[in-house]
């Protein structure tokens, strides 16, 4: 069982890196994140699941041990797949997750695509009682004024993740115009 390698990252393609280590090139699906994050020449050290298929064994890498945590419940959901639970990391963060989870909101999933209605429930079922409940998620939850602001974002070309991470900038105190917060998330882009 493969469950870590570092290597030089040798080659970058649109959803998976090839990492060589002492000679040897392994293929590495890895999120979109740690994507834009890295270059050729690189020294990475990434935790492994290997997903053994009867046609292939596929390689499949995270930076935290909470994001491949996550990586394998999401595969105990009915319909998600390797690739699905990849796209879901790629497009949330682990807070977002969490608080989609503990607020029971599936609406976040549904932002990502290939997550339908259907799906993004039985992610919040499924997920329920696997995060330690702290009750702080309630201050992340965004109004549905920021539910209108995140979708203007995403529409604009944003991805969902900075599209959260700009509304999260908004002080508490800003007005709550749609219009008025929009511009403001843009200004987080600046």
């Amino acid at each position: 069982m493969i469950s870590s390698l570092n290597g030089i990252l040798s080659f970058i393609s649109s959803d998976s890196i090839t990492l060589d280590v002492h000679g040897v090139g392994f293929e590495v699906f890895v999120d979109k994140k740690m994507l834009s994050e890295h270059q050729v020449g690189d020294s990475l050290r990434l935790l492994i699941q290997l997903i053994i298929r009867q046609d292939s064994l596929t390689l499949y890498g995270f930076s935290t041990a909470d994001e491949r945590l996550l990586f394998n419940q999401l595969m105990g959901v009915d319909g998600i797949g390797p690739r699905l639970a990849l796209a879901i990391l790629s497009n949330l963060s682990l807070d977002n997750i969490r608080t989609a989870v503990l607020a029971e909101k599936p609406e976040y999933f549904i932002r990502v695509p290939g997550v339908g209605k259907k799906t993004a429930q039985k992610i919040v079922i499924h997920l329920q009682g696997k995060f330690p409940d702290t009750g702080d998620y309630k201050a992340l939850v965004p109004s549905s004024t920021d539910d209108e602001v995140i979708e203007s974002l995403v529409t604009l070309g944003f991805s969902l993740v900075e599209a959260q991470t700009a509304v999260q900038s908004i002080p508490k105190d800003f007005s709550e115009d749609v219009e008025e917060r929009l511009r403001y998330a843009l200004q987080f882009f600046s």
